[in-house]
Parts: structure tokens; C-alpha cells; sequence
């Protein structure tokens, strides 16, 4: 007797495998779309978040640049980049919306500024971050 599958057994394998795959891929791509998405929210948050205690850390009014390509802080009314990095687009994440600016004051506070709304989204998911002018933010779904 020989050792090993029959074709039919291995067509049958084959074919409970693809449909498992079948069934199991579209959950895993919404998945990774939420997991993108809310990494590029806490990422906006946190580079808000250093650009304010940059701002307070140095005494000096320092801007906040968000575009989808980069994220950037350097001080006002110069180009000199004190700290930069991707921006959303990086992971395929969408940032709706034209690019913004954050203008921080020595002690923290946004200027010109009340309440701004960043969205984000990439496939079926997406994300709301809230600025608002004292400097908090919020993810929102």
C-alpha cells in the first residue's frame, strides 16, 4: 500500500481552504483599514501634543504643519524645521481636507484658532480628531 493523498483529497483541501479565505479576507482588510486609520489619528494627537510642549518647553511660538504628505513643527515666521515626519499618506490614509496649520503661544494655547476638525479615513473606516483651542483633542469615530 502506498503512502500519500488522493487528487481528490487534495482538491477537497483546496477547495475548504479558498472558501475559508474567501470568508475570512474582507473582515481582515476592514481590520487593518481600522488599524491604520486609528494610527494615524493618535499620531496627528501626538505630534499636536509635542508641538505644544515644544511651544512651552522654548518660550517661542512654534506652528504645527499638518498635510497629508508631512508633519511638520517649526517656529513662526521661519523654516527651519525643528521636527518633521510622514503624514498620513504614508499608510494610505486619507486626510480630508486642505492642509492646516497650529500656531502654539509660549503657554500652550492655539492661536487663531477655535475648534478644528481633522478627518481621516481609508476604506470603510475613519476617524474625526477634534482640536480645540486650549490644546485638548479628541478622536472621535
Amino acid at each position: 500500500m502506498r503512502q500519500g493523498f488522493s487528487i481528490v483529497e487534495l482538491v477537497l483541501v483546496v477547495a475548504v481552504a479558498s472558501l475559508l479565505l474567501g470568508i475570512a479576507l474582507p473582515q481582515l482588510s476592514g481590520a487593518l483599514d481600522r488599524i491604520e486609520v486609528s494610527a494615524a489619528a493618535n499620531h496627528l494627537a501626538a505630534a499636536h501634543q509635542r508641538a505644544r510642549m515644544m511651544a512651552i518647553a522654548r518660550s517661542q511660538v512654534l506652528v504645527l504643519s499638518v498635510d497629508p504628505a508631512r508633519l511638520a513643527i517649526y517656529p513662526r515666521g521661519q523654516s527651519t524645521l525643528l521636527w518633521t515626519e510622514e503624514g498620513p499618506a504614508a499608510s494610505s490614509v486619507v486626510l480630508a481636507g486642505p492642509a492646516r496649520q497650529f500656531t502654539f503661544s509660549p503657554e500652550g494655547l492655539t492661536l487663531g484658532l477655535s475648534n478644528a476638525t481633522l478627518r481621516l479615513a481609508r476604506g470603510s473606516a475613519s476617524r474625526t480628531v477634534v482640536v480645540s483651542r486650549l490644546g485638548r483633542v479628541r478622536i472621535a469615530r
